[in-house]
């Protein structure tokens, strides 16, 4: 009888518990939450460097969250967000009307939080004497009015100018179409590779040994861009902190993180802490410039 009994309680026990399961399941599936649990992210490949540092503090503070990078194209990255395969994208542009229209009409509100400031470098061989570039004459080279380095720097004895890019469908490409060919096709001769060792972003060249972020690697020549019509040395920076911070560098950019998180689970705790203080500092360490902390100004000197 107390064996019957037994059974008995352990069965509406085991039925209690199952009931109690199926009442708290998310009805999407979906079990992160702010600080635990997995989830993947898509993130524009030119970032991979910063993203993949702020993946691995979050993941060291918060040892049950785990985040998984796809590092991406930034179109592929968006298209992953409105596909709803993934909740967060980090990219260098916010959202279009006809985007955000797709997620309002699915009943989604997407948040933008824009997290740094980046600066889309110019690098030429170390060979090359000419150092200084007006985005005008950058423009003449994208649209193909300008096809060897004469036609820039007339003295010069350098033949061809060969443009490489990182990815046809990279931010980099986005970038100089929209705002520097403005909107003009570009030159056939302009060519697109699969990797970031041409045309890049300032958190690839930094020199991670420098902590004042004022250096950037020695095995390239980073160009000073002029917004001016004739550059000279007094009207050309080279993407250093300070000058991204006061508008100088004119070929820069803001880094988004795209957020699609109801639930304000997981997705929403790694934006958080890429926003907060720790995350700022860990932006501010890469050579970008950071959405909220102060950048410490120096004078610098160019090589």
């Amino acid at each position: 009888m107390k064996m019957v009994k037994l059974l008995q309680l352990s069965g509406l026990i085991v039925m209690l518990a199952f009931i109690s399961a199926c009442r708290h399941k998310p009805k999407d599936g979906l079990t992160d939450t702010y600080t635990s649990g997995v989830i993947a992210i898509a993130a524009d490949e030119s970032f991979r460097p910063i993203v993949q540092e702020e993946i691995d503090v979050f993941e060291g503070l918060f040892p049950l969250a785990g985040i998984v990078p796809r590092y991406v194209t930034e179109v592929e990255a968006i298209n992953l967000l409105l596909k709803d395969s993934l909740r967060l994208a980090i990219t260098s542009r916010r959202l279009t009307q006809e985007e955000m229209g797709s997620f309002n009409s699915r009943k989604f509100f997407p948040q933008e939080i824009k997290i740094a400031t980046d600066g889309l470098a110019l690098i030429t061989n170390r060979g090359n004497p000419d150092t200084l570039i007006g985005v005008k004459d950058l423009r003449r080279i994208l649209t193909g009015e300008a096809g060897q380095w004469k036609d820039i720097y007339p003295s010069s004895r350098l033949g061809d100018i060969h443009l490489v890019f990182d990815n046809k469908n990279s931010s980099t490409v986005r970038f100089a179409v929209d705002s520097i060919a403005k909107g003009a096709p570009l030159s056939t001769r302009v060519k697109a590779l699969k990797t970031n060792k041409e045309v890049i972003g300032v958190n690839w060249l930094s020199d991670r040994n420098d902590t004042t972020g004022l250096s950037f690697s020695r095995e390239v020549r980073v160009m000073s861009v002029s917004a001016a019509d004739k550059a000279t040395p007094a009207n050309s920076y080279k993407p250093y902190q300070a000058y991204l911070f006061y508008g100088d560098y004119p070929l820069a950019r803001s880094i988004y993180v795209l957020l699609n998180d109801p639930r304000s689970a997981l997705p929403w705790g790694f934006a958080s802490f890429l926003a907060s203080d720790r995350g700022q500092r860990i932006i501010l360490k890469s050579g970008l410039v950071p959405a909220t902390q102060p950048v410490r100004v120096v004078n610098v000197k160019d090589e």
